[in-house]
């Protein structure tokens, strides 16, 4: 290892803000059918196909302002579909390149690791005002 990949290879994990853990809790577990796989005073650590993720007590609160953190799922329709009959909202987006319509964005383009040509993509808030997207690349 040299000095310049100090971080090739970590694994990066996303941490969530939670004003109210239980509330984040309940949410995660009610709404996303995701139960946490560990949990410590102030924090719940969650697994999603092989990547975790932690929701963690903080006087801070989310600017809820960009996606925090995104799900990449198969079938986008389904995820919101279930999604909203679960009580999600899902955000209206319109940036530069993209507006979202019933909830579902078409972008051109897409990470350049996914070797895909665009993504479809969406958009809502967990209880604590976290911004969470869920894609799906188009191929």
């Amino acid at each position: 290892m040299t000095d310049a990949d100090v971080l090739s290879r970590a694994r990066a994990a996303t941490r969530l803000p939670a004003q109210d853990l239980e509330r984040a809790r309940r949410f995660y577990a009610d709404v996303l059918g995701l139960e946490p796989v560990d949990e410590r005073p102030g924090g719940l650590l969650y697994r999603c196909g092989g990547t975790d993720f932690v929701v963690f007590r903080s006087t801070g609160a989310s600017p809820g302002t960009f996606t925090q953190m995104g799900f990449e799922v198969d079938d986008l329709e389904a995820v919101v579909a279930e999604l909203r009959r679960r009580g999600v909202v899902f955000e209206d987006v319109d940036a530069p390149g993209f507006r979202t319509r019933d909830g579902i964005a078409e972008i051109e383009g897409n990470y350049p690791s996914k070797g895909a040509r665009g993504e479809r993509a969406a958009w809502f808030r967990d209880s604590e005002g976290n911004l969470l997207g869920i894609g799906e690349p188009v191929v």
